[in-house]
């Protein structure tokens, strides 16, 4: 099951990082992708809760509680998208950083390095 979420997640950074390019060079992100993003987002974050509820050991809760407030920093940015105003781009930073050390966390305990 996290081999599935780290997936999921991988997808979705692939996707982030061209939305961050975007709202790094002053642009709006494009809108399809930003649900694309969240959409692989949310899968990867329930897979992670299923796992972590069927007793998935090693940083897997940890990794779950970063990825959601990851998530928490994506509808922050998400809100300013609806707005039609460009991200904070410190904000954007942070989020990616954030979720970065969550699917980390989440990578060593799937595949058994941590």
């Amino acid at each position: 099951m996290l081999v599935y979420a780290v997936i999921a997640f991988a997808v979705a950074a692939v996707g982030g990082l061209v939305l961050a390019a975007s709202v790094l060079r002053g642009r709006l992100a494009p809108w399809a992708l930003s649900l694309v993003h969240a959409a692989l987002g949310a899968t990867g974050l329930v897979l992670t809760l299923v796992a972590v509820l069927g007793g998935a050991g090693g940083h897997a809760s940890l990794a779950l509680i970063i990825l959601l407030v990851a998530a928490l920093g994506g509808f922050f940015l998400a809100s300013f998208h609806l707005r039609k105003a460009p991200a904070p781009k410190p904000v954007v930073v942070v989020h990616a950083a954030v979720a970065v050390i969550g699917f980390v966390l989440l990578a060593s305990t799937a595949f058994g390095i941590a």
